[in-house]
């Protein structure tokens, strides 16, 4: 049991540093590309690199899961890349972007009660609840929210209404797929789609032409290959081992991600921030411990 909670929790933290360090990436992309461009580019090379790997797992993903597989590929992957990308094109405040990201477990919680009749559990719920406010209260203390571009931070609250939806999708109607099967069938998939939207954008020829986009197009493509890719396999299989709610979870660490790269940069961190980054462990454990049963009633015979 040990072992498998010490799987768990690795899986969880790499993760947290893959996703953690998307918005660096992102940032980079921006410098030469747009929004549609950069969700476009991150898919495209995902399901580049998957390719091989895709053409050897498709025979054996069984056909009626196929139709799930590209539908977890949609939600999971490629509308999520594509509303990232657009809202951090329009400068989206990245306090913001974070306290709307986190509200992933959220959804999965309430997505998987009111359609898939999960039911509402205590604990669960307040554990998430806690991350929650730990997390808001972080992104306030590092600078406050502007609002200047609400219209963008819709985008990204959809995007996480999608990754909701999609780990409910996994959890439910993918169990007994293989995860890297499913990540490399689901990727290969969505680069048709995300290799149309690059010819539509004449991405091919701005990059025949323009050496400038070299830059961004390579941050870009290591978003594909890490953010997409290797972090799409390994959110599957932490699915698969740990449940949906503690893989969505993985949104909880990214905030403490970027504290790490503050202090990279030779940031202060403050003694509120280390406060915060407790209460949001806190909520993630009281989600992870098990509830212990209640306990029979004692009757008193007479």
């Amino acid at each position: 049991m040990k072992r498998e909670k010490w799987i768990n929790w690795s899986l969880f933290i790499l993760l947290a540093l893959i996703w953690g360090s998307s918005f660096i990436l992102m940032k980079l992309s921006k410098e030469a590309l747009n929004g549609y461009q950069i969700g476009a580019v991150r898919i495209f090379s995902a399901g580049a690199v998957f390719l091989p790997a895709a053409l050897l797992h498709i025979a054996k993903i069984k056909r009626h899961k196929l139709g799930w597989v590209a539908l977890s590929g949609f939600l999971g992957n490629l509308l999520p890349a594509f509303l990232f990308g657009l809202a951090i094109e329009h400068h989206i405040d990245s306090a913001l972007a974070g306290i709307l990201n986190s509200l992933t477990p959220l959804f999965v919680i309430l997505i998987a009660a009111l359609f898939f009749k999960a039911g509402f559990q205590k604990q669960k719920i307040s554990g998430v609840l806690i991350g929650l406010l730990g997390l808001i209260i972080l992104s306030l203390s590092k600078g406050g929210v502007r609002t200047d571009n609400m219209q963008y931070a819709f985008l990204i609250l959809l995007a996480t209404l999608s990754y909701g939806l999609n780990v409910n999708i996994v959890t439910h109607y993918l169990k007994g797929v293989d995860p890297l099967k499913m990540a490399t069938v689901s990727l290969a998939f969505m680069a048709i789609p995300a290799g149309l939207v690059l010819a539509q954008q004449h991405f091919f020829s701005m990059v025949r032409y323009d050496e400038s986009t070299y830059g961004p197009v390579a941050a870009a493509v290591l978003l594909g290959v890490m953010g997409s890719a290797v972090a799409t396999a390994l959110f599957y299989l932490l699915i698969k081992r740990a449940g949906g709610l503690f893989a969505s979870l993985v949104t909880y660490a990214i905030p403490i991600v970027a504290i790490f790269w503050g202090l990279v940069a030779n940031e202060a961190v403050t003694v509120l921030q280390v406060v915060c980054l407790g209460i949001i462990l806190g909520g993630v454990y009281l989600v992870t411990k098990k509830e212990k049963p209640a306990k029979p009633a004692v009757r008193m015979h007479v």
